[in-house]
């Protein structure tokens, strides 16, 4: 089987979990990888091959993407970062004329959870809980309606790039009116639940995991614990946004009294996947057992108290030759 993970980036151990159950199974697997400079990608080095692609915002994204598929026979394509989900999500039938599979949730799912705002009201609508939000122009017209302390991001935002806490209106007067969200800010612990939701709809699993320390938006340290309510959030979660399948995470604070808002949803592997596939949440072999037409495996069964301590490792590359 070969499977391209696109815009790879360091997702090494994304890779490693594919590899790792592919070989449970039996399955003959080979990686391929996408970047848009494949050869800074320490992924796409530990590849079996990897090829150079436009920027997903680019017209010839989707082409040299389904090139490639039908040029090595790709029978599953796995996207990694938000910029490729909507572009990828409406050409999914593209790819499955050439024999490709995309994992990808409906295009209205993918847009929906892209938005911070839309998300919000997506959530609250089934009865979620959401922190207290604003279009930033609404803010601006009438800053009375969020008190104490707020937060500030783009709608479309991802890593925490573009954050801001601001102490008075004025503060997010440079802003793009449209195209940032206001938030009350919650104070709590930071909880990532990775869930994965079958070809019919049906949640499978939900695995909340502690963000005990984070880096650059990404978890460097988690630990797996049961949350009656964030399980309870995973099972509305289909309702808020029908369309999602296969992997997803939302992200959730929870006050020490156990009240909790759910305040951003990823419709793609979240990057602390590993440590729900190490606490025996496997994803990525229920994905290999589809696409191979086996029996599955999925269950909903995985095991609490599991912490990951993730390091930094280096890939080395020889660019001068003699």
């Amino acid at each position: 089987m070969n499977l391209l993970i696109t815009s790879a980036g360091r997702r090494n151990q994304l890779l490693d979990c594919f590899r790792r159950s592919a070989t449970q199974l039996g399955i003959p697997l080979r990686i391929l990888t996408t970047d848009i400079r494949p050869g800074l990608s320490s992924a796409s080095l530990a590849a079996d091959a990897s090829f150079a692609v436009p920027p997903s915002t680019s017209p010839g994204y989707i082409p040299a993407l389904l090139e490639i598929c039908a040029r090595e026979k790709v029978s599953l394509l796995i996207p990694t970062i938000d910029h490729d989900l909507a572009p990828l999500s409406e050409s999914k039938d593209k790819f499955a004329a050439i024999g490709t599979t995309v994992i990808i949730s409906s295009y209205v799912a993918v847009h929906v959870a892209r938005d911070k705002f839309a998300t919000i009201r997506a959530l609250g609508d089934v009865g979620i809980p959401v922190p207290k939000s604003l279009v930033l122009k609404d803010y601006l017209a009438e800053p009375s309606k969020l008190s104490g302390d707020l937060i500030a991001k783009p709608r479309a935002g991802s890593s925490s790039v573009g954050i801001i806490f601001p102490r008075a209106p004025g503060d997010l007067a440079g802003l793009p009116p449209d195209d940032y969200v206001v938030q009350e800010k919650w104070e709590g612990q930071e909880f990532t639940v990775n869930v994965f939701i079958d070809r019919a709809g049906k949640l499978i699993s939900a695995i909340p995991h502690l963000r005990m320390q984070v880096r650059s938006g990404e978890v460097s340290q988690g630990l797996t614990v049961r949350n009656t309510a964030l399980s309870w959030v995973a099972e509305r979660l289909t309702l808020a946004l029908p369309g999602l399948r296969g992997p997803a995470c939302f992200q959730a604070i929870v006050r020490p009294d156990g009240s909790l808002c759910v305040f951003e949803v990823n419709a793609r592997f979240g990057g602390g996947y590993p440590l729900a596939d190490e606490a025996g949440a496997r994803f990525v072999t229920w994905l290999l057992e589809e696409q191979a037409g086996l029996p599955s495996s999925a269950t909903s069964a995985w095991e609490e108290g599991v912490l990951m301590l993730r390091h930094d490792a280096a890939s080395f590359v020889r660019t001068l030759h003699s």
